[in-house]
């Protein structure tokens, strides 16, 4: 069961790198600006890991997908609701494919299908938070008009209100700018939200500079995981209550990731 990011995470799927995210041989194919140290990312990803089955959660750890450098960045692959799961199909030509790998692995462990995501549109799950009563979804250059439009239909069935945003270029994906740090409380950045979006939030301002980025992921109330990175930010949210577990993810921001990507929340409680 999971309706609102901001409850208590229970069931995680995540994609250790083992091969697939270092053989990479168009990295701009794959929209990563690096290509990772083996040794330290791994190392990073079992800290990661670690820190998720330390705080009681059950880490279902699935294997990459041969020749999807960005299996890893787990989250965009699917969408885990409290009616089951939804199929994605995922915005960058090179991730195609990923979707059905992910409702493959989703379904082995017990998942029923809530819905599809069918061409041609698009949606990363990086670009949806569901937050009790409301769903926020982004409109971006990975999540299109026309799969906004399929994924919104099946949100309002589930009795969520969707509020949608269209994303400036230079946000990959609503996770950037805004993620759910317990029930009712959000972390963004405010002047790119218009009046009454988050209404009915309490909200945590950060600003939007620099490396900052609101993509952590929600462990409980007021309690999330942090690039240790996202310096700033992991300041702002202890001074205002939340504790934050910092991991070093270096070598994933190389892929163009953080925590929030690495993990597919699949239960919170």
């Amino acid at each position: 069961m999971l309706r609102n990011e901001g409850s208590r995470l229970s069931r995680v799927v995540v994609c250790t790198p083992r091969c697939e995210y270092f053989c990479v041989s168009d990295p701009e194919a794959h929209n990563i600006a690096q290509v990772a140290d083996r040794e330290k990312a791994q190392q990073q990803h079992d800290g990661l890991k670690s820190a998720l089955a330390g705080f009681g959660c059950e880490v279902i750890d699935v294997p990459e997908l041969t020749g999807h450098p960005n299996s890893v960045f787990a989250r965009d692959t699917a969408l885990c609701t409290s009616d089951g799961y939804v199929k994605l199909r995922l915005g960058l030509d090179t991730r195609l494919g990923e979707g059905e790998w992910m409702a493959q692995a989703l379904e082995s462990i017990g998942e029923a299908r809530a819905g599809e995501i069918k061409a041609p549109g698009t949606v990363e799950g990086g670009d949806v938070v569901l937050a009790g009563e409301v769903a926020f979804v982004g409109r971006s250059n990975r999540t299109n008009g026309e799969g906004v439009e399929q994924l919104s239909d099946t949100l309002r069935r589930m009795d969520y209100e969707v509020r949608v945003i269209s994303l400036p270029d230079r946000f990959l994906h609503l996770d950037k700018v805004m993620m759910v740090v317990g029930p009712e409380r959000i972390v963004c950045f405010p002047e790119l939200f218009p009046d009454g979006f988050l209404a009915g939030f309490d909200t945590i301002r950060i600003p939007c500079r620099g490396d900052n980025t609101a993509n952590v992921i929600c462990l409980g109330e007021n309690e999330v995981i942090a690039n240790t990175a996202n310096a700033e930010v992991i300041g702002i949210l202890e001074g205002e209550g939340v504790t934050v577990h910092g991991i070093n993810l270096s070598e994933f921001a190389k892929g163009m990731g953080g925590p929030n990507c690495l993990i597919m929340p699949v239960e919170r409680k």
